[in-house]
């Protein structure tokens, strides 16, 4: 008699014999297309429906798609795809890449002197305004906190509205505390 546990590693052992690596999706885009046909077809008999033609941006976005859950996330985008489709069209549900969505810095820069400026650039975009819905904390996607926290690093403060701000300050103090 065969034991479970015996049995579970004599058949981990005769699936991992001769393992098949295959490249991520990502760096296969020529078969894309004809995956796409395949799965639309496969999920339209499984559902009773019928894709009249597959959009060319539907093919275009899933080329361009890195997908980063590989064979799997494909499948699932286009299940989701046929289940929404109305009328024999196919909806195209991922969204379109933004190249215009990087930001790009000076070689001569280093990553603290960019995360100041992005800062700088954000806190007066925003006319300081740090925190809530509309501040530079939500504009960066960092909580108040951290962003007051960078700020400090640094050495971020808010210019005063006046010009005669330091004489004002200075004026309370006495020589001394000033230093």
């Amino acid at each position: 008699m065969v034991k479970r546990n015996e049995f579970r590693s004599d058949l981990y052992y005769r699936l991992n014999v001769f393992p098949i690596t295959l490249p991520p999706l990502r760096d296969r885009r020529e078969d894309i297309a004809p995956l796409v046909e395949h799965y639309v077809e496969l999920f339209c008999r499984r559902m009773g429906k019928y894709i009249h033609t597959i959009p060319e941006e539907f093919v275009n976005a899933c080329k361009s798609y890195s997908w980063p859950g590989n064979i799997r996330e494909l499948q699932n985008v286009i299940e989701r795809a046929v289940i929404l489709s109305n009328d024999g069209l196919l909806p195209n549900l991922l969204r379109p890449t933004r190249a215009d969505s990087v930001v790009a810095f000076p070689a001569g820069r280093t990553l603290r002197e960019s995360e100041r400026l992005l800062i700088l650039g954000a806190l007066e975009a925003t006319g300081w305004l740090v925190g809530g819905p509309y501040g530079a904390a939500a504009r960066l996607g960092m909580k108040r906190t951290t962003l007051i926290a960078r700020m400090k690093k640094h050495g971020i403060f808010r210019p005063a509205e006046d010009s005669n701000f330091d004489q004002v300050v200075h004026s309370n103090y006495p020589a001394a505390e000033r230093r």
